[in-house]
């Protein structure tokens, strides 16, 4: 090998790492030309790519439109799943040296993410807008909105003066083998038995749980959160436990046979984003998150029939009926260490009395 190829090879790859060492520290700089630096380097990157859990139609497009929109030189390209396969594909991607995602986004993404060892910390401007109480003391993660979940039922096969009103009303036999919930996800079955079991205590938890077990209730595993919502609002199912409170109404909006009933508590958790190990788009990374935690981005999520995590956003009118604020329904907010610690224990009682 010459000289001069091999002073070419060292300082190539002098400049590789320079380059990537310019990239980790653009993610916690806070310096007064930070945005700056920020837009800058996302136009010499040209691209982001987001895997995210947001649905397509209804809020991915949108957001994608109005970045871009704002941002004409950096492109948005995405891979939407839900959580627990963007986490196995960022992972799979970590392990094989061969990074594609950037930006991670969904609802349980950041704890699976987390604990994978995934993500790395960054700083945004946009978190004193956030409430404290979604903040993650490890800036590892943001909240991007923050939901809410209720019983769907088909307004069809459900009368009016039929819909159960509470946890307890859905030991009632008529609903026997007409309930489904989701199972194998972070916001499926888990969280509904976590959020009974800190209410209500665990004896009283798991008492309700016995009784429950009797319902022969429907495992769903076949699809998303969006699937089991759909499955009633055809009247497979007449009844489903643990959804998004937003999709059967906004649904409704549009005429479909389908409603929800926020349950006392509600459980509720923060859908997060973060950026991962190795992006190769970091300035643009953080445009991105920026942009989405953001009052443009904020809007975004609420003309979508989200709840945007900004107090300053409020949500769509079109959600209002399901807003527990404004319906006066207890809300069980649930932190993701929350789940951490009762994820154990909530995932043996499902495999004891519902599996």
């Amino acid at each position: 090998m010459s000289v001069g190829l091999l002073r070419g090879l060292l300082l190539s790859g002098v400049m590789a790492t320079a380059a990537q060492a310019a990239g980790e520290d653009i993610l916690t700089y806070k310096g007064p030309d930070r945005d700056q630096r920020v837009l800058e380097g996302a136009r010499k990157e040209g691209q982001v790519v987001i895997y995210t859990g947001l649905v397509v139609n209804v809020a991915l497009r949108p957001m994608v439109d109005a970045f871009q929109a704002k941002y004409p030189g950096v492109k948005m390209n995405f891979w939407r799943g839900e959580s627990e396969a963007i986490a196995a594909k960022i992972s799979a991607e970590q392990r094989a040296n061969n990074m594609v995602g950037d930006v991670v986004e969904g609802t349980g993404v950041g704890e699976l993410a987390l604990a994978a060892n995934i993500i790395q910390p960054f700083h945004t401007p946009m978190r004193e807008f956030l409430p404290k109480t979604l903040q993650d003391p490890q800036n590892l993660t943001a909240p991007t909105r923050v939901s809410y979940f209720a019983m769907a039922y088909n307004t069809k096969l459900v009368p009016a003066d039929k819909v159960p009103q509470r946890y307890e009303d859905l030991l009632d036999p008529m609903w026997k083998g007409k309930i489904s919930w989701r199972i194998e996800s972070a916001s499926g079955t888990a969280l509904f038995l976590t959020n009974l079991r800190i209410a209500w205590g665990e004896e009283r938890a798991l008492d309700y749980f016995k009784k429950l077990s009797g319902q022969k209730i429907i495992n769903f595993g076949s699809g998303s959160a969006r699937t089991l919502v759909d499955r009633v609002m055809a009247g497979e199912y007449p009844l489903a436990l643990n959804v998004f409170a937003h999709f059967p109404v906004i649904s409704a909006a549009q005429g479909a046979p389908v409603n929800s009933k926020l349950l006392d508590p509600v459980p509720s958790t923060a859908s997060t984003i973060s950026i991962v190990k190795g992006a190769k788009h970091p300035h643009a990374s953080l445009l991105l998150i920026d942009f989405m935690l953001g009052k443009d981005g904020q809007e975004v999520f609420s003309k979508a029939g989200l709840f945007p995590a900004r107090p300053d956003v409020a949500p769509s009118p079109v959600v209002a009926a399901v807003d527990p604020n404004v319906a006066k329904v207890p809300v069980n907010f649930i932190l993701g260490e929350t789940v951490d610690k009762y994820e154990k224990r909530s995932d043996e009682i499902y495999q004891e009395l519902f599996r």
